[in-house]
């Protein structure tokens, strides 16, 4: 699943995007979530959204996308979790796990324990997020999150198609 976080672009610019963007999951089988955007969601047919404490209530988000779209949430404790599952979020991703400057305004690291907690308690899948890499992954996995969330694992390698593989290597088994 492809998050499309693009947040300097014009409407226009980001529904190009965001086409372009769906043609390629297309092809490749993933499905594609829109940060924020529930109207140019339903509008291009995109997989659903990703929302926040500032992108919009997740109940109008499912009255635009309807029930087959998956609705995220990011939630930075297990309040937010479950206020989100509420509402008919599909699943939270859980931040910062580790230390990640993208994050640095959500405050310190929230931890192995803090996330192993969460993933307990939340009514709807948990995905790791923050400061992810690819060695992490078993550690947040065997947390009781469900997946994981990263940026800079993939696109600050040297060899992006290489580190997926080798993310979706260490992954695999910890998710059957």
């Amino acid at each position: 699943m492809i998050q499309l976080r693009e947040k300097d672009l014009s409407p226009s610019e980001l529904r190009k995007v965001a086409e372009k963007c769906l043609k390629l999951t297309r092809f490749y089988g993933a499905r594609l979530l829109l940060n924020g955007a529930p109207e140019l969601a339903a509008d291009i047919g995109a997989d659903g959204v990703q929302l926040g404490v500032h992108s919009g209530k997740i109940t109008a988000a499912r009255r635009i996308l309807g029930e087959r779209a998956l609705i995220g949430y990011s939630a930075h404790s297990i309040k937010e979790a479950e206020d989100a599952a509420e509402q008919g979020a599909d699943f939270i991703t859980f931040s910062p796990v580790y230390y990640t400057a993208s994050k640095a305004q959500y405050g310190p690291p929230q931890g192995l324990q803090a996330l192993r907690s969460i993933c307990q308690e939340s009514p709807i899948p948990v995905y790791a997020l923050g400061g992810i890499n690819i060695d992490r992954t078993s550690e947040v996995l065997n947390a009781g999150a469900c997946g994981v969330a990263l940026i800079s694992a993939l696109w600050g390698s040297t060899d992006v198609q290489k580190s997926a593989q080798q993310l979706l290597q260490k992954i695999s088994p910890l998710c059957n």
